[in-house]
């Protein structure tokens, strides 16, 4: 067994996945506090590709060369990894709570006969025992596991770990398929990409969240004239999607995107459990909200009760004075 830390990293073109630069947060972080190593595992792209550079974060970078790992095939891409998780023996092998994920992580986890720590929102070694925070039942209870196991995998759960990155040149092991890729289960055909969104909120570093306490359709432009002056983005709670007030890109929240900005206001949210698993990690919280029992208050840092609809427009004038 190795005392290493294996992060299964993900592309999206020659970019590192949002999930899988978080996940090498969590392995830095966990890595330095035990003096263990980083190793970025990549499948099918080429030792000299320019894009592993991106992978700086990492000590090393596993690459598997073999033209028939280069798109995503769970039966291809579990062929490979087992045999060299079997052979390398890492420690902890993390990867994104990504689709890929979903499709790697439980059936890695059955083949090794290793424990999985599925939706990890924190991990950290306490002598040779993991100790990982897992969310269940979407997010409403947080349970603490440990394990002593030889090797242990964890999905890292969006939001949950700082997002790492560092453009190097780093040393990179580049090998051949340590198995057959011959009559996989499944076959990839082709990928469709969704139209892009007119805005990424988990860049943000501020977003003005509006709910159902903005009103009407027409009352999202005081957010929007408050994330101007902040140089924010507007987001929002499921109902006013719903709505159709603002697109499902905007959407914070257990079935839209978990965010971690500097400065998260929630403007009319009263705070269902389902929108609290998005945003509860944010480094300040200021809600607005008329009703003074609103959940919401709970995870806030700073709160208003009173009117968004008065409210916003007082701070946009507040701000905007400021120069």
């Amino acid at each position: 067994m190795s005392d290493e830390i294996w992060v299964l990293a993900e592309f999206v073109g020659d970019q590192v996945a949002q999930a899988s630069s978080e996940a090498l947060g969590a392995a830095k972080r966990s890595a330095e506090a035990g003096g263990r190593r980083v190793v970025a595992v990549v499948l099918g792209r080429d030792g000299g590709d320019p894009a592993l550079r991106s992978l700086g974060a990492a000590d090393t970078v596993l690459t598997v060369q073999d033209p028939g790992l280069k798109d995503f095939s769970p039966a291809l891409h579990v062929r490979v990894l087992e045999a060299l998780l079997s052979d390398r023996k890492p420690r902890l092998v993390l990867m994104g709570n990504t689709a890929a994920g979903l499709e790697l992580g439980p059936d890695l986890s059955a083949r090794l006969g290793s424990p999985l720590i599925a939706y990890c929102r924190n991990l950290e070694f306490s002598g040779d025992t993991v100790v990982g925070t897992t969310q269940l039942y979407g997010g409403k209870l947080l349970l603490e596991v440990e394990t002593a196991a030889a090797q242990v995998l964890a999905m890292v759960a969006a939001g949950s770990f700082p997002a790492v990155t560092e453009e190097r040149d780093v040393l990179v092991e580049a090998i051949a398929s340590p198995v057959s890729l011959a009559d996989p289960e499944t076959v990839f055909l082709g990928l469709e990409v969704a139209e892009t969104a007119d805005v990424d909120i988990t860049q943000a570093d501020v977003l003005i969240s509006v709910g159902r306490g903005i009103g009407d359709a027409g009352n999202i432009s005081l957010a929007e004239e408050l994330a101007e002056a902040l140089g924010g983005v507007v987001s929002a709670s499921r109902p006013v999607v719903d709505q159709g007030w603002l697109t499902k890109s905007r959407q914070v929240g257990k079935s839209g995107k978990t965010v971690k900005p500097k400065l998260y206001l929630a403007a009319g949210i009263s705070g269902a459990p389902e929108h609290l698993e998005g945003m509860r990690d944010a480094d300040l919280i200021v809600a607005i909200n008329t009703d003074a029992a609103a959940p919401i208050f709970e995870v806030a840092d700073y709160g208003v009760v009173g009117d968004c609809t008065e409210i916003l427009p007082a701070l946009t004038e507040a701000v905007s004075s400021q120069g």
